[in-house]
């Protein structure tokens, strides 16, 4: 069995039914566990005092309950293995000739883990009397079961404002829910009365929506009222990978994220204390609905999420928008030409970038023109310098040969454009060696925040001629389908057009791949090839993409035009720190290893 995907811009989003549509009611298996369903251990301790880790439990007492019917109930006496302080006797009644006799912790808390499997434990003041529980366990010990743990202190504090009740005692909230039982420092009798309280406080938590089990988890976070009730948003959503849209009033999309395991899970995250970014909470308030676009991988969903954000432009979405307005750095195609901030990327010039901002490439540029005497002027200089033309400050100080007023004709300046040219598309060791000197030189004067600016410079242009070495190698490979393992023994299939995922396919360990590949490259979308190193896609799609095929286990199935990198290339300084480090201590050694390329070849079938 085989899940095969193709990805096309625009791809339609679930909103509006379609006509004579019927409505589904999502199944409780959708929703989470009702409470009703919930089997709840209410356990209350008396102790020795009130250090789990030096003294020890007395008594346990414990009621089983479900939807309301009480199940069993729990209790036992507890030899200490010493004396019971005095002012403990006379608040519990629990003396230390009662205790003579009473089975020992080591034999009384199998019987209570047995008794509590497998439901959810509840106690007023939790911390307490789960901390002795499990202090007793690691001096025994024996594991831990994961017991979900419901503290009736902590849900008082949210329900019951202090108008109605002094304080969130036992006694107190017994007395104000009319409990059948009353506290009185007897672990039996106070578990019975912890029940009742209970009880109430979820009767009056079901009108903010805490329905379920899941909703319990976060009944006591500080979350508002009106955003709580608003998770019903999250009913019925899939628990699989995928993208998810807010939308708002008029089907205006307000948000798009993405989920790479569970589009419930991670939506309801936004209705509870986990949420802590204030315009997310704005949102939330405006939001009708909630669309979801099931993926079948991760992979998939994080490029949906891009290309979401690029279609729709949500206004609570900060993540680029619209991949046009990155800019890139240009060396100018002219008889003299010079770096240049652009928009787009043109055939026939080097480039690199794209950039997250203008700020950032200037520095790349400014990377550039610390290390080659290129002109920095910004008009278009004729062949012939015109009459009365005047050179800069730049060429007073020998940083550019003056082609403006004739000091260079183009042939000599040729060589400097050639050398500009190689360090944005290939080696970078010329600019890493000028910064790494020039660092050394503001450190031997103790000007570190000037050191710090130069580093900040040449990073930018390591990154930039980096992504653009690495995007122009996908932007000319026609066609790439690379496949990895997946958990459970099948095959994640990736079909590649020129930097952007065209396909996706999801082949189970019984099933033989090769079909599904067949069908992914026949139904793939097509994607006309793009200017390099400009890819079809946005940016970070091919990032994506890229990281993707370099994890460890993925493998190249077809290849459709070349898949290589030079060794001396930007590619190869991964941390321009790093590579200054390397230029500092040693000069005159390359930064990388001069092996031999692996280059693919133009067509390339892997079994």
């Amino acid at each position: 069995m085989s899940t095969t995907r193709r990805l096309r811009p625009g791809a339609p989003v679930a909103s509006a039914p379609p006509p004579g549509a019927r409505p589904v009611q999502p199944g409780l298996d959708e929703l989470g566990t009702p409470l009703q369903d919930v089997t709840f251990v209410v356990v209350d301790l008396e102790t020795t005092g009130g250090r789990a880790g030096e003294d020890a439990i007395t008594e346990i007492g414990a009621v089983k309950v479900r939807g309301g019917e009480v199940l069993g109930e729990f209790q036992t006496l507890v030899d200490p293995g010493g004396p019971v302080p005095p002012y403990i006797q006379v608040l519990t009644g629990i003396t230390t000739s009662m205790l003579v006799g009473a089975p020992t912790i080591a034999e009384v808390l199998p019987s209570f883990l047995e008794f509590a499997r497998d439901s959810v434990l509840v106690a007023h003041n939790a911390p307490f009397d789960v901390g002795f529980l499990r202090a007793a366990a690691a001096r025994l010990e024996r594991p831990w079961p994961g017991f979900q743990v419901v503290d009736t202190v902590r849900l008082a504090r949210r329900v019951v404002p202090r108008d109605e009740a002094p304080n969130h005692k036992l006694g107190t909230l017994a007395a104000l829910f009319g409990a059948q039982v009353t506290p009185n420092h007897r672990a039996l009798s106070d578990a019975r009365a912890t029940v009742d309280v209970l009880h109430a406080l979820l009767g009056r938590l079901a009108p903010w929506g805490i329905t379920h089990l899941e909703d319990l988890a976060t009944a006591t976070d500080p979350v508002p009222g009106d955003v709580r009730r608003r998770r019903t948003l999250a009913d019925g959503l899939p628990d699989a990978p995928g993208v998810y849209l807010f939308r708002g009033p008029g089907d205006e999309v307000l948000y798009v994220g993405v989920s790479t395991t569970s589009l419930r899970r991670r939506v309801r995250s936004y209705f509870t204390s986990a949420e802590k970014r204030g315009r997310m909470t704005e949102m939330v308030r405006i939001a009708e609905r909630v669309d979801p676009v099931v993926c079948a991988t991760p992979l998939e969903a994080r490029v949906r999420e891009l290309r979401l954000i690029a279609e729709h432009a949500p206004r609570y979405n900060r993540r680029s928008r619209a991949p046009e307005r990155m800019p890139w750095v240009r060396l100018t195609d002219e008889p003299f030409p010079r770096l240049s901030v652009v928009r787009d990327v043109r055939a026939g010039t080097a480039h690199i970038g794209p950039f997250a901002s203008r700020a950032v490439a200037q520095q790349a540029v400014d990377a550039l023109n610390a290390t080659f005497p290129v002109r920095q002027c910004t008009g278009r200089l004729p062949v012939v310098p015109a009459p009365g033309a005047s050179a800069c400050v730049l060429a007073e100080v020998g940083r550019c040969g003056a082609p403006c007023v004739g000091g260079q004709d183009a042939a000599a300046y040729r060589p400097v454009a050639d050398a500009v040219r190689s360090a944005m598309s290939g080696d970078p060791h010329d600019v890493v060696r000028t910064h790494a000197a020039r660092i050394r030189t503001l450190v031997v004067q103790e000007r570190f925040e000037e050191a710090a600016g130069v580093r900040d410079r040449l990073t930018a242009y390591v990154r930039g001629a980096a992504r653009a070495q690495r995007h122009a190698n996908a932007a000319r490979c026609r066609e790439l389908v690379a496949a990895r393992r997946t958990d459970d023994g099948g095959w994640e299939l990736v079909l590649v057009r020129h930097g952007r995922l065209a396909g996706t396919a999801v082949v189970d360990r019984a099933t033989d791949p090769r079909p599904a590949v067949a069908s992914l490259r026949a139904g793939g979308e097509h994607v006309p090839a793009p200017v390099a190193p400009a890819t079809a896609a946005h940016p970070e799609e091919t990032d994506l993409l890229l990281a993707w095929l370099e994890q460890p286990g993925v493998r190249l199935v077809e290849l459709d035009g070349e898949w290589s990198s030079p060794v001396r290339s930007a590619q190869a300084v991964r941390d321009a720190a790093a590579a200054v480090a390397v230029a500092l201590v040693a000069p005159p050694a390359p930064l990388v290893d001069d092996t031999p390329p692996a280059s693919a070849p133009e067509r390339r079938h892997t079994a």
